[in-house]
C-alpha cells in the first residue's frame, strides 16, 4: 500500500451550539457544549487513514492532556505517531467553534505548538518524505515549515496536495511546488483576488493558480460541488456533490482532501477521486464534530455509488 504524508496542525476543538453565529459585539446564549480532537492537519490524516490509507503524520503537540488525548487518538486510527514532536513549557493547538442551528460555524485557533513546528523538523523527518507516494498540507503551521515541507517533496519528486486554509497570501515558492491546490470560494479568491460567483470565476481563478505553476485545481464549493480545471485532463469542468441535510460543517474540508489523497494514490482518475471526496464530506456534514464526524471507507463506498443519481441537485 502506498503511503500518505500528512503534515500539519493537532488541536482540540472546543464546540458550542448556538441559535446563530454572534455579531461583532454580540453576546449568544449557546446549549450543548462538547469537546472534540481536531485540527486541519489531524483532521486530514484521520480522514485519509479511516478511507483506508497509510497515514504518517508530522504534527506538534504541547506536554499536556489534550496532547496526549490527541495522539492516543491517532494511534487508535492507526496513523503512525513517530514524527509527532511533543514541545514541553507550550500548549497544545486550541480551537473555539461556534455552530448554528443551520449547520454553519465560526472558528477561532490558538495555535500553541503548531507553531513550533519548524522546517528542521521537516529535515529530521526525512524517512517519513522518503516513504510517501504523496504528501497532504495545510496552513495551520508557519509558512516557513510548509515551504521546508514542499521543497522537500519537489527534491524527492513526491507530489503534493495543498489544501491552503486557513485563507492567507502564499509565495510563489510554495505554489509552483504544488501539484493539486483545493481551496474553498474564500481562499481561492484571498490567493488571486478573484471573486468565485459562478464557474467562469472558477475558472478565471483556477487559471491564475494554473500561470503560477499549480498543475491541478480543485476549488471546492459546498453542496454545487467542485470546479476542477487540470489542463492534462480536458477543459475545466464541475464535480457534483450530494446533496444532504447539514448539521455540522466543521470538518468537511478536511474530510474532502483526506478521502481524496487516498483515492488519488490508489490511482483513481480526478473525477472519481473527487466524487469519493464529496461523499466522504457529505457523510460527514450529517455529524456533530470534526474527526468525531469521520466516516470509514465502507461507509463512503456504500454512500458514493447508492447515491450517485442524486447529484447536482442542489
Amino acid at each position: 500500500m502506498k503511503k500518505i504524508l500528512v503534515v500539519g496542525s493537532s488541536n482540540t476543538d472546543l464546540i458550542i451550539q448556538v441559535p446563530e453565529i454572534p455579531r461583532p459585539g454580540e453576546t449568544v446564549l449557546g446549549s450543548r457544549f462538547q469537546t472534540f480532537p481536531g485540527g486541519k492537519g489531524a483532521n486530514q490524516a484521520v480522514a485519509a487513514a479511516r478511507a483506508g490509507g497509510e497515514v504518517i503524520f508530522i504534527a506538534a503537540v504541547g506536554d499536556d492532556p489534550y496532547g496526549s488525548e490527541a495522539v492516543k487518538g491517532y494511534r487508535r486510527d492507526r496513523i503512525n505517531c513517530e514524527d509527532i514532536k511533543v514541545c514541553r513549557d507550550t500548549p497544545s493547538g486550541i480551537a473555539l467553534i461556534s455552530v448554528s442551528e443551520k449547520g454553519e460555524n465560526a472558528i477561532s485557533v490558538a495555535p500553541g505548538a503548531n507553531y513550533k513546528l519548524s522546517p528542521e523538523d521537516m529535515e529530521e523527518a526525512e524517512a517519513a518524505f522518503d516513504e510517501a507516494d504523496l504528501m497532504l498540507i495545510q496552513l495551520e503551521i508557519t509558512l516557513d515549515t510548509v515551504h521546508r515541507a514542499v521543497e522537500i517533496c519537489e527534491e524527492l519528486r513526491t507530489r503534493v496536495i495543498l489544501n491552503p486554509a486557513p485563507a492567507t497570501d502564499l509565495p510563489d515558492g510554495i505554489l509552483n511546488r504544488t501539484d493539486i491546490i483545493t481551496p474553498n470560494e474564500a481562499e481561492a479568491e484571498r490567493l488571486t483576488g478573484i471573486r468565485i460567483r459562478n464557474e467562469k470565476g472558477a475558472w478565471k481563478a483556477a487559471e491564475w493558480l494554473h500561470r503560477k505553476g499549480v498543475r491541478t485545481v480543485i476549488i471546492t464549493l459546498g453542496a454545487r460541488g467542485a470546479y476542477l480545471s487540470d489542463p492534462a485532463t480536458g477543459p475545466g469542468r464541475m464535480i457534483p456533490g450530494f446533496a444532504v441535510n447539514a448539521v455540522d460543517t466543521t470538518a468537511a474540508g478536511d474530510v474532502f482532501n483526506g478521502q481524496l489523497a487516498v483515492a488519488l494514490s490508489e490511482g483513481k482518475s480526478l473525477e472519481h477521486a473527487i466524487g469519493l471526496a464529496h461523499a466522504a464530506a457529505a457523510l460527514s456534514v450529517q455529524k456533530a464534530g470534526a474527526q468525531s464526524s469521520i466516516p470509514m471507507r465502507e461507509e463512503t463506498d456504500y454512500f458514493y455509488q447508492a447515491n450517485l443519481a442524486n447529484q447536482h441537485t442542489k
